[in-house]
Protein backbone atom coordinates (compact mmCIF):
# COMPACT_ATOMS: atom_id res chain seq x y z
CA UNK A 1 0.00 0.00 0.00
CA UNK A 2 1.42 3.53 -0.65
CA UNK A 3 2.77 5.44 2.20
CA UNK A 4 1.25 8.70 3.23
CA UNK A 5 3.63 10.83 1.95
CA UNK A 6 3.02 9.56 -1.01
CA UNK A 7 -0.35 10.53 -1.82
CA UNK A 8 1.13 14.02 -0.23
CA UNK A 9 3.42 14.16 -3.05
CA UNK A 10 0.95 13.25 -5.34
CA UNK A 11 -1.83 15.73 -4.10
CA UNK A 12 0.66 18.64 -4.12
CA UNK A 13 2.29 17.42 -7.70
CA UNK A 14 -1.53 18.02 -8.87
CA UNK A 15 -1.92 21.13 -6.85
CA UNK A 16 0.77 22.56 -8.70
CA UNK A 17 -0.30 21.66 -11.49
CA UNK A 18 -4.07 23.37 -10.92
CA UNK A 19 -2.31 26.69 -9.87
CA UNK A 20 0.05 26.52 -13.29
CA UNK A 21 -2.89 26.43 -14.95
CA UNK A 22 -4.80 29.12 -12.93
CA UNK A 23 -1.86 31.07 -13.62
CA UNK A 24 -0.80 30.36 -17.15
CA UNK A 25 -4.20 30.50 -19.00
CA UNK A 26 -4.93 34.15 -18.11
CA UNK A 27 -4.84 36.41 -20.34
CA UNK A 28 -1.70 38.15 -18.90
CA UNK A 29 0.24 35.47 -18.33
CA UNK A 30 3.28 35.31 -20.91
CA UNK A 31 2.31 32.09 -22.24
CA UNK A 32 -1.15 32.83 -23.09
CA UNK A 33 0.52 36.27 -24.59
CA UNK A 34 2.54 33.99 -26.79
CA UNK A 35 -0.24 31.15 -28.20
CA UNK A 36 -1.11 31.53 -32.00
CA UNK A 37 -3.79 33.98 -32.77
CA UNK A 38 -6.23 34.17 -35.89
CA UNK A 39 -7.66 37.56 -36.61
CA UNK A 40 -9.96 38.93 -38.65
CA UNK A 41 -10.84 35.49 -40.28
CA UNK A 42 -14.08 34.36 -41.24
CA UNK A 43 -14.47 30.49 -39.88
CA UNK A 44 -16.23 27.78 -40.21
CA UNK A 45 -16.13 24.61 -37.64
CA UNK A 46 -17.22 21.40 -39.26
CA UNK A 47 -18.87 19.57 -36.87
CA UNK A 48 -21.17 16.18 -37.25
CA UNK A 49 -23.48 16.19 -34.28
CA UNK A 50 -24.65 18.72 -32.04
CA UNK A 51 -22.43 18.96 -28.64
CA UNK A 52 -19.32 18.71 -30.40
CA UNK A 53 -18.71 21.53 -30.41
CA UNK A 54 -19.10 21.82 -26.32
CA UNK A 55 -17.65 18.38 -25.54
CA UNK A 56 -14.49 19.04 -28.34
CA UNK A 57 -14.13 22.43 -29.68
CA UNK A 58 -15.36 24.42 -26.98
CA UNK A 59 -11.48 25.83 -25.86
CA UNK A 60 -11.41 26.93 -29.50
CA UNK A 61 -14.48 28.22 -30.01
CA UNK A 62 -14.31 30.27 -26.70
CA UNK A 63 -11.22 31.54 -27.55
CA UNK A 64 -11.63 32.37 -31.61
CA UNK A 65 -14.83 34.51 -30.45
CA UNK A 66 -12.74 37.07 -28.48
CA UNK A 67 -14.82 40.22 -30.06
CA UNK A 68 -11.15 41.63 -30.12
CA UNK A 69 -9.87 39.30 -32.59
CA UNK A 70 -12.25 40.60 -35.36
CA UNK A 71 -13.05 37.00 -36.14
CA UNK A 72 -16.49 35.82 -37.40
CA UNK A 73 -16.87 32.61 -36.60
CA UNK A 74 -19.95 30.12 -37.50
CA UNK A 75 -20.61 26.27 -37.07
CA UNK A 76 -21.83 23.89 -39.88
CA UNK A 77 -23.36 20.43 -38.13
CA UNK A 78 -23.83 17.70 -40.99
CA UNK A 79 -26.95 16.09 -38.61
CA UNK A 80 -29.05 16.42 -36.26
CA UNK A 81 -27.79 14.21 -33.54
CA UNK A 82 -30.96 12.10 -34.43
CA UNK A 83 -30.13 8.45 -33.67
CA UNK A 84 -31.99 8.78 -30.25
CA UNK A 85 -35.01 10.19 -32.25
CA UNK A 86 -34.32 13.87 -30.19
CA UNK A 87 -33.14 15.43 -33.49
CA UNK A 88 -35.48 18.38 -33.01
CA UNK A 89 -34.29 18.84 -29.44
CA UNK A 90 -30.82 18.70 -30.17
CA UNK A 91 -30.92 21.09 -32.82
CA UNK A 92 -32.27 24.04 -30.61
CA UNK A 93 -29.29 22.52 -27.88
CA UNK A 94 -26.46 23.57 -30.38
CA UNK A 95 -28.02 26.94 -31.02
CA UNK A 96 -28.21 27.46 -27.17
CA UNK A 97 -24.94 26.14 -26.43
CA UNK A 98 -23.26 28.48 -29.59
CA UNK A 99 -24.34 31.19 -28.13
CA UNK A 100 -23.18 30.26 -24.63
CA UNK A 101 -20.06 29.76 -26.08
CA UNK A 102 -19.84 33.28 -28.36
CA UNK A 103 -21.18 32.81 -31.27
CA UNK A 104 -22.88 35.92 -32.36
CA UNK A 105 -26.60 34.74 -33.59
CA UNK A 106 -28.68 31.72 -33.82
CA UNK A 107 -27.99 32.38 -37.44
CA UNK A 108 -24.71 31.64 -37.34
CA UNK A 109 -25.81 27.98 -36.72
CA UNK A 110 -26.44 25.96 -39.43
CA UNK A 111 -27.45 22.18 -39.49
CA UNK A 112 -28.05 19.72 -42.19
CA UNK A 113 -30.77 17.48 -41.49
CA UNK A 114 -30.52 14.84 -44.50
CA UNK A 115 -30.25 11.36 -42.99
CA UNK A 116 -30.07 9.73 -46.06
CA UNK A 117 -26.65 10.92 -46.68
CA UNK A 118 -25.50 11.86 -43.44
CA UNK A 119 -26.87 9.77 -40.82
CA UNK A 120 -26.05 10.05 -37.14
CA UNK A 121 -24.47 6.24 -36.41
CA UNK A 122 -21.49 4.72 -35.21
CA UNK A 123 -21.91 2.30 -37.78
CA UNK A 124 -21.85 4.98 -40.79
CA UNK A 125 -19.32 6.10 -42.64
CA UNK A 126 -20.25 9.45 -44.99
CA UNK A 127 -19.02 9.74 -48.53
CA UNK A 128 -16.40 12.60 -48.63
CA UNK A 129 -17.94 13.85 -51.77
CA UNK A 130 -20.77 14.36 -49.89
CA UNK A 131 -19.25 15.96 -47.50
CA UNK A 132 -17.26 18.00 -49.77
CA UNK A 133 -20.08 19.07 -52.38
CA UNK A 134 -21.92 20.65 -49.35
CA UNK A 135 -18.60 22.44 -48.28
CA UNK A 136 -18.63 23.62 -51.67
CA UNK A 137 -22.51 24.53 -52.18
CA UNK A 138 -22.03 27.09 -48.75
CA UNK A 139 -18.70 28.47 -49.17
CA UNK A 140 -17.48 27.43 -52.83
CA UNK A 141 -20.08 27.52 -55.48
CA UNK A 142 -17.87 28.07 -58.11
CA UNK A 143 -16.76 24.60 -57.83
CA UNK A 144 -20.21 23.28 -58.47
CA UNK A 145 -20.75 25.43 -61.21
CA UNK A 146 -17.19 24.13 -63.08
CA UNK A 147 -18.32 21.12 -62.41
CA UNK A 148 -21.77 21.07 -64.14
CA UNK A 149 -20.24 23.56 -66.89
CA UNK A 150 -16.60 23.09 -68.09
CA UNK A 151 -15.85 27.00 -68.20
CA UNK A 152 -12.91 28.17 -70.71
CA UNK A 153 -9.91 29.01 -69.32
CA UNK A 154 -11.22 28.04 -65.80
CA UNK A 155 -7.69 27.28 -64.69
CA UNK A 156 -6.65 30.90 -64.65
CA UNK A 157 -9.17 32.08 -62.08
CA UNK A 158 -7.59 32.52 -58.55
CA UNK A 159 -9.66 29.97 -56.20
CA UNK A 160 -12.32 31.79 -54.31
CA UNK A 161 -14.37 31.13 -51.17
CA UNK A 162 -16.19 32.95 -48.68
CA UNK A 163 -14.72 31.25 -45.99
CA UNK A 164 -10.68 31.96 -44.78
CA UNK A 165 -10.24 29.09 -42.56
CA UNK A 166 -12.11 25.61 -41.63
CA UNK A 167 -12.01 23.53 -38.73
CA UNK A 168 -12.64 20.23 -37.97
CA UNK A 169 -11.90 16.56 -36.60
CA UNK A 170 -8.11 15.15 -37.90
CA UNK A 171 -8.64 11.25 -39.39
CA UNK A 172 -8.55 10.19 -35.62
CA UNK A 173 -11.86 11.94 -34.84
CA UNK A 174 -11.10 12.06 -31.40
CA UNK A 175 -13.28 8.94 -30.22
CA UNK A 176 -12.98 7.36 -33.35
CA UNK A 177 -16.54 7.49 -34.53
CA UNK A 178 -16.83 7.25 -37.95
CA UNK A 179 -19.09 10.68 -38.73
CA UNK A 180 -16.39 12.52 -36.95
CA UNK A 181 -13.33 10.87 -39.00
CA UNK A 182 -15.47 11.30 -42.20
CA UNK A 183 -15.44 15.19 -42.10
CA UNK A 184 -12.03 14.91 -41.97
CA UNK A 185 -11.62 13.09 -45.33
CA UNK A 186 -14.58 15.21 -46.49
CA UNK A 187 -12.43 18.57 -45.42
CA UNK A 188 -9.74 17.02 -47.24
CA UNK A 189 -11.16 16.18 -50.39
CA UNK A 190 -13.03 19.89 -50.32
CA UNK A 191 -9.57 21.88 -49.96
CA UNK A 192 -8.31 19.37 -52.57
CA UNK A 193 -11.55 20.17 -55.09
CA UNK A 194 -10.83 24.00 -54.59
CA UNK A 195 -7.31 24.07 -55.78
CA UNK A 196 -7.99 21.07 -58.87
CA UNK A 197 -6.10 22.93 -62.39
CA UNK A 198 -4.97 26.40 -60.28
CA UNK A 199 -1.39 25.96 -60.34
CA UNK A 200 0.40 28.57 -58.82
CA UNK A 201 -2.16 30.09 -56.70
CA UNK A 202 -2.17 29.70 -53.11
CA UNK A 203 -5.18 28.06 -51.02
CA UNK A 204 -7.65 30.66 -49.59
CA UNK A 205 -8.70 28.41 -46.89
CA UNK A 206 -6.78 27.49 -44.48
CA UNK A 207 -7.30 23.81 -42.81
CA UNK A 208 -7.04 22.94 -38.66
CA UNK A 209 -7.74 19.45 -37.50
CA UNK A 210 -8.38 18.89 -34.31
CA UNK A 211 -5.29 16.60 -32.73
CA UNK A 212 -6.02 13.16 -31.52
CA UNK A 213 -4.34 12.47 -28.23
CA UNK A 214 -3.54 8.79 -26.80
CA UNK A 215 -6.53 7.62 -24.14
CA UNK A 216 -4.43 8.26 -21.18
CA UNK A 217 -4.35 11.78 -22.49
CA UNK A 218 -7.53 12.46 -23.14
CA UNK A 219 -8.97 11.43 -19.98
CA UNK A 220 -6.25 13.66 -17.61
CA UNK A 221 -8.38 16.89 -18.06
CA UNK A 222 -6.57 20.10 -17.34
CA UNK A 223 -3.30 18.35 -16.34
CA UNK A 224 -2.23 17.55 -19.34
CA UNK A 225 -2.38 21.81 -20.09
CA UNK A 226 1.46 22.11 -19.13
CA UNK A 227 2.54 18.80 -21.44
CA UNK A 228 0.27 20.60 -24.34
CA UNK A 229 1.35 23.72 -23.42
CA UNK A 230 5.31 22.79 -23.63
CA UNK A 231 4.93 21.30 -26.76
CA UNK A 232 3.29 24.57 -28.29
CA UNK A 233 6.06 26.30 -27.23
CA UNK A 234 8.49 24.02 -28.98
CA UNK A 235 6.32 23.94 -31.71
CA UNK A 236 6.23 27.73 -31.87
CA UNK A 237 10.24 28.20 -31.35
CA UNK A 238 10.67 25.67 -34.43
CA UNK A 239 8.15 27.41 -36.93
CA UNK A 240 9.63 31.09 -35.78
CA UNK A 241 12.96 29.49 -36.74
CA UNK A 242 11.27 28.04 -40.24
CA UNK A 243 9.51 31.27 -40.77
CA UNK A 244 12.85 33.10 -40.62
CA UNK A 245 14.33 31.98 -43.39
CA UNK A 246 10.92 31.93 -45.45
CA UNK A 247 7.99 34.47 -46.21
CA UNK A 248 5.89 35.15 -43.07
CA UNK A 249 2.62 33.01 -43.32
CA UNK A 250 -0.78 35.04 -42.94
CA UNK A 251 -1.87 32.13 -40.31
CA UNK A 252 0.04 29.59 -38.23
CA UNK A 253 0.85 26.16 -38.30
CA UNK A 254 -0.58 25.14 -35.40
CA UNK A 255 -3.38 26.62 -33.14
CA UNK A 256 -2.59 25.50 -29.32
CA UNK A 257 -6.15 27.38 -26.97
CA UNK A 258 -6.28 26.60 -23.06
CA UNK A 259 -9.05 27.80 -21.50
CA UNK A 260 -9.15 30.11 -18.35
CA UNK A 261 -10.68 28.33 -14.98
CA UNK A 262 -13.76 30.68 -15.99
CA UNK A 263 -13.93 29.73 -19.61
CA UNK A 264 -13.52 25.61 -18.70
CA UNK A 265 -16.79 26.62 -16.66
CA UNK A 266 -18.98 28.27 -19.04
CA UNK A 267 -17.69 25.08 -21.30
CA UNK A 268 -19.55 22.78 -18.47
CA UNK A 269 -22.35 25.34 -18.79
CA UNK A 270 -22.95 24.94 -22.23
CA UNK A 271 -23.05 21.02 -21.70
CA UNK A 272 -25.19 21.23 -18.55
CA UNK A 273 -27.63 23.65 -19.48
CA UNK A 274 -27.96 23.64 -23.33
CA UNK A 275 -27.79 20.12 -24.33
CA UNK A 276 -29.62 18.74 -21.23
CA UNK A 277 -31.34 15.98 -23.40
CA UNK A 278 -26.83 14.29 -23.53
CA UNK A 279 -26.58 14.33 -20.09
CA UNK A 280 -26.45 10.96 -18.72
CA UNK A 281 -24.24 9.83 -16.28
CA UNK A 282 -20.80 8.98 -17.81
CA UNK A 283 -20.91 12.67 -20.17
CA UNK A 284 -20.59 14.51 -16.32
CA UNK A 285 -17.37 12.19 -16.24
CA UNK A 286 -16.31 13.67 -19.40
CA UNK A 287 -17.00 16.97 -19.02
CA UNK A 288 -15.25 16.41 -15.55
CA UNK A 289 -12.04 14.89 -16.89
CA UNK A 290 -12.17 15.34 -20.72
CA UNK A 291 -9.02 17.42 -21.63
CA UNK A 292 -10.88 19.10 -24.76
CA UNK A 293 -13.02 20.56 -22.42
CA UNK A 294 -10.07 22.81 -21.64
CA UNK A 295 -7.33 21.96 -24.02
CA UNK A 296 -7.38 21.60 -27.86
CA UNK A 297 -4.18 22.02 -30.25
CA UNK A 298 -5.14 22.01 -33.90
CA UNK A 299 -2.84 21.54 -36.91
CA UNK A 300 -3.05 23.41 -40.01
CA UNK A 301 -3.08 20.09 -42.80
CA UNK A 302 -1.05 20.58 -45.73
CA UNK A 303 -3.54 19.12 -48.56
Amino acid sequence: MPSPSTFITLGLAISAVFIFWTLSATSSSPFARNFPRLYNKRICLLIAHPDDEAMFFAPTVLALTKPELGNHLKILCLSSGDADGLGHIRKKELQKSALQLGLRSESDVFIVDDPSRFPDSMKATWSESDVSSLLASAFAPEIASNASVKQKNAGDKPPNATIDVLLTFDKGGISNHPNHRSLYHGAVYFIRSLMKNKPGYTCPVSLYTLTTTSIWRKYIGVLDAPLTMANGALNALISAVTRSRAAKEDVPSRLLFVSSVNEWMTAQSAMIKAHQSQMVWFRYGWITFGRYMAVNDLKQEKV
